[in-house]
C-alpha cells in the first residue's frame, strides 16, 4: 500500500513524540519503531526523520544528547521535553477530530463497498 507523501508529513510529528514519550531514543531505533508499528507500510527515509527532529529540537519538543555506549558507536540521542509532551497532548486531540470526523463520513459512505484489508507481500 502507498501512503500520500502528505498524509505522511502530517503524521510525523506526533508519531516521532510519541515514539519518544515512551523512552529516548537514536534516530536509526526511531526509522526502526515506526516501521515496526506500522508493520512495513511506513518506510521513513533518513531525510524526512533528522530534519523532523531538527525542527523539533529548535522548537524546544525534544533535546539531543551525544552518547557512546559500552562497546557501541557514537549516537545522537533524542528525549522529549516537556514542552514536547505538552505538543503531543495537543496533536493527541486533534488527530482525534480528524479521525472521528473520518469515521463519520466512512459510515455515511459505507454503500462504496468495504475497504479491502492490505495485501502482505513476503
Amino acid at each position: 500500500m502507498h501512503i500520500a507523501k502528505d498524509l505522511v508529513a502530517a503524521s510525523a510529528t506526533p508519531l516521532v513524540l510519541g515514539i519518544l514519550a515512551e523512552e529516548e531514543s537514536y534516530g536509526y531505533a526511531i526509522l526502526k519503531e515506526i516501521s515496526d508499528r506500522s508493520g512495513g507500510r511506513l518506510e521513513w527515509t533518513e531525510g524526512l526523520l533528522y530534519p523532523l527532529l531538527h525542527r523539533l529540537e529548535r522548537l524546544g519538543h525534544v533535546e539531543a544528547t551525544w552518547r557512546t555506549p559500552e562497546g557501541g558507536r557514537r549516537r545522537k540521542y533524542y528525549a522529549i521535553t516537556d514542552a514536547g509532551r505538552k505538543e503531543l497532548v495537543e496533536q493527541r486531540k486533534q488527530w482525534a477530530a480528524v479521525t472521528e470526523a473520518l469515521q463519520d463520513v466512512w459510515k455515511a459512505t459505507r454503500s462504496i463497498g468495504p475497504i479491502a484489508p492490505p495485501v502482505l507481500e513476503g
